[in-house]
């Protein structure tokens, strides 16, 4: 078959080149526990959109830093008793999508909770500061600041403080939730499977997030990884500071992350993919202990599949 990466017998071995802290579980830990302390003063307010078979809202929730973070929050109208909940995240740059995509799982009796990431597409904050190259791109937000200060670090712990706001929520059973996205809401779906222990599901579709310095040397900077380009071109372009950035860059790749989690993973891959190469995806999938199984479309790229929402459905069903 045709390939723009490792033969498959390859990417099933494959482990990642990106370096891995050796505090990254104390880093995290460190980070849950800033969250915990944060007051979220979480608010609902009605939505517009009308439904009969849901009550919409948009949820407001303080986040760590302070910045005030936005969900789209669908709940089955009467529902009776405790339900399964789906925490749902978005690509990159954009925003939770439509009330209506979310209602085939309202009809099961799910509650849904879309995050808008910081700074993206839709109505949460960045209220982050920082100094150098701001032109584009939230994967090097804060890099020269220091692990604590990326971005990615601020929305990782968003998704786990959204997940667990969710949780609390009296009509929500705790032990049955799970989390799903693409792209960059694949990432996100693996940081919160992460973060999370208590999550029973994760759907991660083509993971964005993974494998920074794999992404980087196979040149791919030009889509969707493009500010790791622009890093060396306008604020390193001798390389003095390679080791150091992509060092920093570790605490937020996805792959360092996973071994923490609990959840059941599925995850979705293209083997033409050239915006989130699947060496770069496999660097996670590979690391995962938990239950976890891979559907491969060899023939597609960073796109829709043909069946993949009927899959996601019918794995989040079993909530």
């Amino acid at each position: 078959m045709p390939i723009v990466d490792m033969p498959l017998e390859e990417l099933k071995k494959y482990q990642g080149i990106s370096p891995k802290p050796k505090d990254i579980d104390e880093y995290w830990d460190k980070g849950l526990e800033q969250m915990r302390n944060v007051k979220a003063n979480a608010e609902l307010k009605p939505a517009q959109f009308v439904s009969p078979v849901a009550d919409c809202f948009n949820l407001y929730f303080t986040g760590v830093g302070g910045a005030r973070v936005h969900a789209k929050l669908l709940m089955p109208k009467n529902p009776q008793g405790k339900k399964p909940a789906i925490i749902e995240f978005h690509g990159y740059t954009g925003a939770s999508g439509d009330w209506a995509d979310k209602l085939a799982y309202v009809a099961m009796g799910y509650t849904v909770a879309s995050l808008d990431c910081r700074g993206q597409g839709g109505l949460s904050r960045d209220n982050s500061a920082t100094g150098v190259n701001t032109v584009h791109g939230h994967i090097i937000r804060g890099v020269d600041d220091g692990a604590e200060h990326l971005l990615y670090r601020s929305i990782y712990l968003d998704t786990a403080q959204l997940a667990y706001l969710v949780m609390d929520f009296d009509w929500v059973d705790e032990t049955r939730v799970g989390c799903k996205g693409q792209s960059q809401g694949g990432g996100l779906t693996l940081a919160c499977a992460s973060l999370v222990p208590e999550i029973k599901l994760a759907m991660s579709q083509f993971p964005f997030l993974s494998d920074y310095k794999r992404v980087w040397e196979m040149d791919l900077g030009g889509y969707a990884y493009r500010e790791l380009s622009d890093y060396f071109r306008f604020v390193d372009p001798t390389h003095e500071r390679e080791d150091e950035f992509f060092g920093t860059l570790a605490y937020i790749d996805v792959q360092n992350m996973v071994h923490r989690a609990n959840a059941q993973v599925l995850m979705i891959t293209g083997l033409m993919d050239v915006i989130c190469p699947p060496s770069a995806q496999f660097a996670a999938y590979n690391k995962i202990t938990s239950k976890k199984d891979m559907v491969i479309y060899p023939d597609y790229g960073h796109e829709q599949y043909p069946g993949q929402r009927d899959i996601a459905y019918e794995f989040l069903a079993k909530l």
